[in-house]
């Protein structure tokens, strides 16, 4: 059985950094994703990771400030999350899927969500 698992959510200041894991099990190999809903809003792509972690991609609103990362046994990703704003307030979701681009209807696994709270 597939299963993604995220921690790392809370609540922070704007300026801070925070990081989020994602611990996977019950598949072999998958491209990762992170994506975000915010009130209201549809969710949106974060950023991903090829299964080999050697490709990485990242939406407009968070390049130079987010990393995705995948450890060597490839079974956790992390997003570290650099110089947070108040619009990066969100439900941060992880996903796993063999297409895994920027689309959710890329992605065949989701976890849970991990809220992410950014005071101004």
């Amino acid at each position: 059985q597939v299963q993604l698992v995220e921690s790392g959510g809370g609540l922070v200041q704007a300026g801070d950094s925070l990081t989020l894991s994602c611990t996977a099990s019950g598949f072999t190999s998958s491209a990762m994703g992170w994506f975000r809903q915010a009130a209201g809003k549809e969710r949106e792509f974060v950023a991903r990771i090829s299964w080999s972690g050697g490709s990485t991609h990242y939406a407009d609103s968070v390049k130079g400030r987010f990393t995705i990362s995948r450890d060597k046994a490839k079974i956790t990703v992390y997003l570290q999350m650099n110089s947070l704003k108040p619009e990066d307030t969100a439900v941060y979701y992880c996903a796993a899927g063999n297409t895994g681009g920027y689309y959710t209807i890329e992605y065949d696994y989701w976890g849970q969500g991990t809220q992410v709270t950014v005071s101004s």
